[in-house]
């Protein structure tokens, strides 16, 4: 199977997206951004390619009638399942690559209590490794630093207390080991860790046990199947360290157009608020850039700046759109400045202002300033599609809809939940004109 794919190097996260022949999104993937841009392109795409992985093997399943209802349920399992055992091996990785680093550090005397205590640390996190993958099981992220990280410091303060040892070098550890593990694709292992996830999921379903051999067969047909990477494009905020050569890199401004066109052909106007820029770019009806303007070197506004408020706010980022959605009164907020934020906060909160309208005037604020550089670019024309991560974010969905028909009136409001994708989306079908309707062949690395 041919597959033409797009990879989106952003500031925060990168993503990839698969697609068929017949331009069929087969796969995404996401992962972390890092300064191993090598390895987040190549973790992106595997992640993507996997994905396309288990669409195939759910189309197979259908086909084949062997789960009789029950195919929902069998390839959510066999996912977790999959998740799992990555996350095993990633864990073992991590800990012999800390107990290496043990090796080297200058812990004194206290080296041998703290092996004892990273050991302790570790069987904790393995024991504990099934609940986070268990139906129904609240992850707050998908990505193995996160996961591991949070679990690492619990466990880690708690064994340090019981044992006398020292917190802070089981910190120090984990510090230098982490990054060297988050860098490593574990590509060769996804076959593997696919036929074990295929058995624990025959044990967790026990009702699928008489359609072992029906179910089985299609899922190892598609693991049979080369899923030939035929042309990869990059693009987005690091697009110039991807490792491709130039030929196979657009820029995120062409990329996010034309990803919008794809996802919405009536596209015009196109917002995208990713971690680091906002983009406000005017497209053709074949979605093509006529005009675009996005924000200064500044990143107040974006993604980041709403990160560094849930860390003000100790919350997690994804709690900042559900406490907005709460408010019952708008409180003016006058700067989107990330080195201010804290500070106006704080005051806000001194006053007597509440937490939730607080953050409403934060999310308004943030649409105030796309609604000027849209205004730069073009204006708002229907059909107006909003994408990046902050499309996810409901309340400021809810500020941009007052906003635009405030200034434009009642236009059509596009938001895919997979938007976040776009790039990546026009990266891939870049690709996919690149070779079907160009000829190309070019290899992409340098």
């Amino acid at each position: 199977m041919r597959c033409f794919i797009g990879i989106d190097l952003g500031s925060t996260t990168t993503k990839a997206v698969v697609i068929d022949e017949q331009q069929n999104v087969l796969g995404r993937g996401i992962t972390n951004s890092r300064s191993n841009y090598d390895t987040a392109a190549a973790v992106a795409k595997t992640e993507a390619l996997i994905n396309g992985r288990f669409q195939l093997f759910r189309h197979a399943l259908a086909r084949s009638g062997a789960l009789n209802g029950g195919l929902d349920d069998f390839i959510a399992q066999l996912e977790r399942d999959f998740r799992a055992e990555q996350y095993l091996e990633q864990l073992a990785d991590l800990e012999t690559t800390c107990q290496r680093n043990l090796e080297t550090a200058r812990f004194g005397d206290a080296a041998a209590a703290t092996g004892e205590a990273l050991g302790e640390v570790f069987r904790r996190l393995s024991a504990e490794a099934p609940s986070l993958f268990a139906p129904g099981a609240n992850r707050k992220s998908d990505f193995f630093r996160d996961i591991a990280g949070s679990q690492y410091l619990a466990i880690g303060e708690e064994v340090a207390k019981a044992q006398g040892t020292r917190y802070d070098h089981l910190l120090n550890l984990f510090d230098r080991s982490i990054i060297e593990v988050e860098n490593r694709v574990y590509g060769d292992s996804v076959r593997r860790h696919l036929l074990a996830a295929l058995e624990r999921s025959f044990v967790a379903l026990p009702q699928v046990q008489q359609h072992r051999d029906a179910i089985a067969a299609p899922i190892k047909g598609v693991l049979d199947m080369e899923m030939e990477e035929t042309y990869i494009v990059g693009t987005g905020y690091g697009r110039a360290r991807l490792p491709f050569s130039k030929e196979h890199v657009r820029s995120e401004i062409l990329c996010h157009g034309l990803g919008a066109h794809v996802m919405y052909p009536g596209t015009a106007t196109v917002l995208d608020i990713g971690g680091q820029d906002t983009k406000a770019i005017q497209v053709d009806p074949a979605g093509i850039v006529e005009s675009f303007q996005m924000n200064d070197r500044c990143a107040a506004g974006c993604g980041r700046y709403l990160g560094y408020i849930a860390d003000e706010m100790n919350m997690g980022l994804h709690e900042l759109g559900p406490l907005a959605m709460k408010s019952t009164k708008t409180v003016r907020i006058n700067s989107t400045c990330t080195v201010f934020a804290g500070a106006e906060l704080r005051d806000r909160l001194s006053l007597g202002e509440k937490r939730e309208d607080i953050m409403a005037g934060l999310h308004r604020a943030i649409i105030l300033r796309a609604m000027s550089i849209l205004a730069r670019s073009g204006g708002i024309r229907n059909e107006f599609t909003f994408t990046g991560g902050v499309a996810k974010n409901e309340a400021a969905v809810k500020a941009l809809n007052e906003l635009v028909e405030e200034n434009y009136g009642k236009l059509t409001l596009n938001i895919d939940p997979d938007s976040i994708y776009t790039g990546a989306l026009g990266g891939a079908t870049f690709a996919w004109r690149a070779v079907v309707e160009e000829g190309k062949t070019a290899e992409a690395r340098e």
